[in-house]
């Protein structure tokens, strides 16, 4: 939506780059989505940097100090909360939100942050999400069971987060799924399951256990 150097020289600003009582640590992302102030008005905008407790957002009208703001932003829904500050090409928002909300949108902002890193550019043949239950188990074959938190699935497989890393082709079972190893990232592996699953709730139930 913006210039290169116009996004860079936002990000170099102290009034971004020095919030007022940071309750949470900001990511840096690039996501485009809609807002709406109270008066109704919807306009395109790019959020540059974001916490579960508030966001950075580049917009062509930055609307009224502590006015509410309703936005629906690309991979992370909507988000809503008044306008906390007022800066040159946009504005921040205090983001209103449940604790369960918040701990989800870190999930998604890590996603989001790190998806280079994950190397899912590749791996495009479904949609990804952040499932709400993160926790589950992945099994080897040779028996041994490690815990694990789930950092996004898609019907063909999942981001997994552990301490272990199996090689790549390892068989295992994730959840109540059969899938395999197919890469690793610093915190984790990528597994593809061993058949496309038909919903991602279908995902997210076989993915608990106990």
């Amino acid at each position: 939506m913006l210039k290169e150097s116009a996004i860079a020289k936002l990000r170099a600003s102290p009034a971004i780059r020095a919030p007022e009582g940071p309750r949470f640590q900001r990511v840096k992302i690039s996501v485009l989505g809609r807002y709406m102030l109270s008066d109704k008005r919807e306009f395109p905008c790019q959020v540059i940097e974001m916490s579960p407790g508030d966001a950075v957002v580049i917009a062509p009208i930055s609307g009224k100090y502590d006015e509410r703001v309703v936005a629906y932003l690309d991979n992370l829904g909507r988000i809503e909360g008044p306008v906390s500050k007022i800066i040159d090409g946009g504005f921040e928002i205090k983001l209103i939100a449940s604790a369960r909300k918040r701990d989800k949108m870190s999930a998604q902002l890590t996603w989001l942050a790190n998806k280079d890193e994950l190397n899912l550019a590749e791996d495009r043949r479904h949609d990804r999400m952040v499932p709400d239950h993160r926790h589950s188990k992945i099994v080897f074959d040779d028996g041994r069971e490690y815990n694990c938190k789930i950092v996004d699935i898609s019907l063909s497989g999942a981001a997994v987060e552990m301490d272990v890393l199996p090689a790549i082709g390892s068989p295992v079972t994730l959840g109540r799924m059969r899938a395999r190893v197919t890469r690793h990232f610093s915190s984790g592996v990528g597994v593809e399951f061993a058949s496309i699953q038909q919903m991602l709730t279908v995902v997210q139930q076989n993915l608990r256990v106990g």
